[in-house]
């Protein structure tokens, strides 16, 4: 039997990661939370900050190589597996190319039951949560806030400016019980 896949997207700082902890508390059985930051962090360092892999400009623009994209390929592709065998997972995503990301993970997760959740929040909201953050490159989330979401469908779309991300998983979860 396949499980289920819900797919946050969103810029930097826009709440997804507390999102997807919140979801994890209010759904019932066990549901994964696996996602870019995830797929960086198993990349071998050499590939963190190169031309072939991902590189994070001073002004918060990402750039990807050739070799990044192959292996994010393959990544999304696992994750669909995993759902295909059983697991429940919630995708913590930043489409970075917009519609074309999200083909390419449509492409990943054909036949499985996903939702597709837009996680906004105003640029400036997110920029000021990126400067109390340690691990994020100023910039990025003025930069993602609309880019993420251009061309991109949504069954839902949450806003963490001002609703908590517990309303928000919330309103995810309804969907997904419904």
């Amino acid at each position: 039997m396949n499980g289920q896949v819900i797919v946050l997207n969103g810029g930097s700082s826009a709440g997804k990661s507390s999102l997807a902890r919140q979801l994890q508390n209010v759904l019932p059985g066990v549901w994964l939370t696996l996602g870019v930051d995830t797929f960086i962090e198993a990349l071998p360092p050499a590939l963190q900050s190169s031309d072939a892999g991902v590189n994070f400009g001073p002004d918060g623009q990402v750039t990807t190589g050739e070799t990044f994209r192959r292996l994010d390929m393959a990544w999304s592709r696992g994750v669909g597996e995993m759902a295909r065998h059983g697991a429940n997972v919630i995708v913590d995503e930043v489409f970075l190319g917009g519609a074309d990301s999200q083909a390419r993970w449509l492409s990943a997760l054909e036949g499985l039951n996903v939702l597709w959740v837009g996680v906004k929040c105003d640029a400036a909201v997110a920029e000021r949560r990126e400067l109390e953050r340690v691990d994020r490159v100023v910039g990025m989330a003025r930069l993602q806030a609309e880019l993420v979401h251009q061309g991109v469908r949504y069954d839902l779309e949450v806003d963490t400016t001002h609703t908590s991300t517990s309303a928000c998983a919330r309103q995810i979860a309804a969907l997904v019980l419904g």
